[in-house]
């Protein structure tokens, strides 16, 4: 076999840019469980009241706000494992989106025929990112706050930027 194709004497191509996004939920596990557990008082103590008074009725009203505050937080936390990938190479841009059920999509895009295009509000900053190749549009970084988005926006601009121009490498 001949080595004359392979090219394992050159250098890895540099990472230009390369982020890891997940979405940010500021209530962790302990603190569900403090707000669990007040609410839960207070609707039981709330409850309680009524059930004394005869209204024996809203006290199982007062069970299901319960549930349906747990319910919703349980959503927020599982949509919480939703996470993106990217890196940019001058060669290659690498997508992986993962959803909140753990299917993964992968996009890979040619950066020389990619093109970053961002819809702004100017009240309200960022608020979609999209990357356009060939007549395939991408949104990255949808579950971002508005500043983060720009951030993410900034850095693939110059990272773009920088694969067109191309990248000198040093003589190993």
């Amino acid at each position: 076999m001949s080595t004359a194709n392979t090219h394992e004497d050159e250098a890895p191509e540099p990472v230009l840019y390369q982020a890891n996004l997940t979405p940010y939920r500021s209530l962790d596990r302990r603190g569900f469980l403090i707000v669990m557990i007040i609410v839960a008082a207070i609707s039981f103590v709330c409850g309680t009241a009524f059930l004394l008074m005869g209204a024996w009725p809203v006290f199982g009203l007062f069970g299901l706000d319960v549930l349906a505050i747990y319910i919703a937080f349980r959503m927020n936390f599982r949509s919480a494992r939703a996470r993106e990938e990217i890196t940019v190479t001058p060669s290659l841009i690498t997508v992986r989106q993962v959803d909140e059920k753990g299917v993964a999509q992968e996009a890979r895009l040619n950066p020389l025929w990619t093109r970053l295009q961002t819809e702004l509000i100017e009240e309200y900053g960022v608020q979609r990112i999209t990357l356009l190749s060939r007549g395939r549009e991408l949104v990255v970084g949808s579950f971002l706050h508005t500043e983060q988005r720009e951030e993410l926006a900034e850095g693939l601009k110059t990272a773009l930027n920088a694969a067109k121009r191309g990248v000198a490498r040093s003589p190993i």
